[in-house]
């Protein structure tokens, strides 16, 4: 990392592959226990029907989606081999037999090196992670754990539905046989102090964990974050504010870790605010502007 701020993905992916390596985000048309009624609750506060997704490509096939992302991805950033992100809602909530004709037509591609996996920590089977491990011998294998906070008072404010504690355990479970993990993270939530935000950063430091997510909390349409927004009861941060958090953020992480983002990529037609989280490219170079000022490097402040 001599020379850079962070650890980024993809010089990871490219010192792995030795090519342009991009992901291909995918809809495998899956539901979540937070959004059927399994859990009792109607969702996370900042996720809309759609969850994490878009949704536009709800009724598309896998290996039509792929073939539309390898397209638009090789002509945007010359990418020569990919990778399927199964991103929307929770994409191990299904019976392993689904699971394996989802995962499996992915990786019939010739030009997929491996598979992300966003899901749950409350919602992967040892059964689910065995056959990972398997496929793990051969691709590069990545779950995608939604922690967000550390701090169980929040996910509970939040409508997670799960704790802190299964989070551990997805990532224990997971680490045991191998498997890489990325902790999704979300800065500025409800209630969050900054020093509440610096903790997860942390937590991650002390658990076994290979890459992270760090998302801005912004609010879209439909979601109970924006009826909070629109009571006066959430505030967003400010860019700077959160230049400066996610800059902190990062000096507390193991050096070694991969940081996959810095931000989020909301939809301009479901974005309430901040409208500022639209501009990322100012946004990360105001990150990096901060970091470059205060001196901050990832690992800095690590043990």
């Amino acid at each position: 990392m001599a020379g850079k701020l962070y650890r980024d993905y993809n010089s990871y992916l490219r010192e792995t592959f030795g090519c342009r390596v991009q992901k291909i985000t995918l809809d495998a048309g899956l539901s979540c226990p937070n959004r059927d009624g399994t859990l009792g609750r109607g969702g996370c506060i900042y996720c809309n029907e759609k969850g994490s997704g878009t949704g536009a490509a709800r009724f598309a096939g896998i290996s039509e989606q792929i073939r539309a992302g390898k397209e638009r991805l090789a002509g945007k950033y010359k990418a020569e081999k990919f990778i399927a992100y199964f991103q929307s809602f929770s994409n191990t909530y299904a019976p392993l037999a689904r699971l394996e004709a989802l995962y499996g037509e992915a990786l019939a591609d010739p030009d997929i090196v491996g598979l992300s996996i966003g899901t749950r920590p409350d919602c992967v089977s040892d059964e689910t992670l065995d056959y990972l491990a398997r496929l793990a011998q051969s691709h590069l294998i990545c779950m995608e754990y939604g922690l967000q906070s550390a701090k169980d008072e929040t996910l509970e404010r939040i409508g997670r539905g799960h704790s802190v504690a299964a989070f551990i355990d997805a990532v224990e479970r997971s680490r045991a046989r191998k498997i890489p993990v990325c902790a999704h993270v979300i800065l500025g939530l409800p209630g969050e102090k900054t020093e509440d935000m610096l903790n997860t950063a942390r937590f991650l430091a002390l658990h076994d964990v290979q890459v992270v997510k760090i998302h801005l909390l912004y609010v879209i349409r439909g979601t109970g974050l924006e009826r909070m927004y629109r009571t006066g009861s959430y505030s967003c941060l400010s860019r700077d504010g959160y230049a400066a958090v996610v800059g902190e953020f990062i000096a507390l992480l193991h050096p070694q870790m991969i940081i996959q983002r810095l931000t989020g990529d909301p939809h301009p037609e479901e974005l309430v605010a901040p409208l500022w989280a639209l501009e990322k490219s100012r946004n990360i170079k105001t990150i990096q502007t901060y970091m470059e000022k205060n001196g901050l490097y990832q690992g800095k402040y690590y043990g």
